[in-house]
């Protein structure tokens, strides 16, 4: 039955016009746009295209995973929250088909991004791919558990405003548009936040060093501390019911 429930959302969430648009369409448009203009560019020395590439990649999988809330908050509007409460179902298992849902989205955006980047040159090891990949997938975590948090918090008409302000917000502080912090004490609080290491995590396709201990500590306590959010406030929001 859990199975059967995670294809039935993973096909309710690929149906979402809205959601497909703004997870990988919006972003590869933007990509094709600007890199086709500014193919032969190079910011701090990396080639224009690999650049945007991380950054539209980062952008559409975030999209992806804060995501999770306006599909929430629409089906606690429906009564869908209330119904499940009365099946057999686990409510973990409820919001773990969520989680897994938004993670294939943000999975397929990053193959798009991926091939777009290719498309304009982009060349890198199998294994620079595949680990760009897993730490994107990882500093991701955060922003699906606060996906179930705001989802309990707010009502349907406010989730498309809230979740693509966060969006733009945390891509913008994690350097997605460029460096805003310089060297200084703005960028070492910018540091502190998982956007900055879901960009950073493309910095293995430079042959670097992506992560250090920093980073994995930061996505670590940003997960744990909004699991205790999210937890507490759906308890209170399911008490209601």
């Amino acid at each position: 039955m859990g199975l059967v429930y995670i294809r039935y959302e993973l096909l309710r969430t690929l149906r979402n016009r809205k959601f497909v648009i703004f997870s990988f369409v919006f972003p590869l448009v933007l990509y094709l746009a600007f890199a086709s203009a500014d193919r032969h560019d190079r910011i701090g020395g990396v080639p224009f295209p690999l650049y945007y590439m991380i950054a539209m990649a980062g952008f559409g999988s975030l999209i992806a995973a804060i995501s999770i809330g306006p599909r929430i908050s629409a089906e606690r509007q429906m009564g869908w929250t209330r119904q499940m409460h009365l099946t057999p179902l686990p409510t973990w298992y409820y919001f773990a088909a969520k989680i897994v849902a938004g993670y294939m989205i943000a999975l397929l955006t990053l193959v798009v991004m991926y091939l777009a980047g290719i498309a304009f040159g982009v060349h890198l090891t199998m294994a620079h791919w595949l680990i760009m990949t897993g730490l994107f997938l990882v500093s991701l975590l955060p922003f699906a558990v606060i996906g179930v948090m705001i989802g309990h918090l707010l009502k349907p008409d406010s989730m498309g405003p809230v979740t693509g302000g966060l969006s733009t917000l945390f891509l913008l502080v994690g350097g997605g548009f460029g460096n805003i912090g310089g060297d200084g004490l703005i960028h070492k609080i910018f540091e502190l936040i998982p956007s900055y290491w879901l960009i950073r995590a493309g910095a293995v396709s430079l042959g670097g060093s992506p992560w250090t201990l920093e980073g994995w500590v930061v996505v670590i306590v940003w997960t744990v501390a909004f699991v205790l959010l999210a937890r507490y406030v759906y308890l209170r929001d399911t008490s209601r019911v």
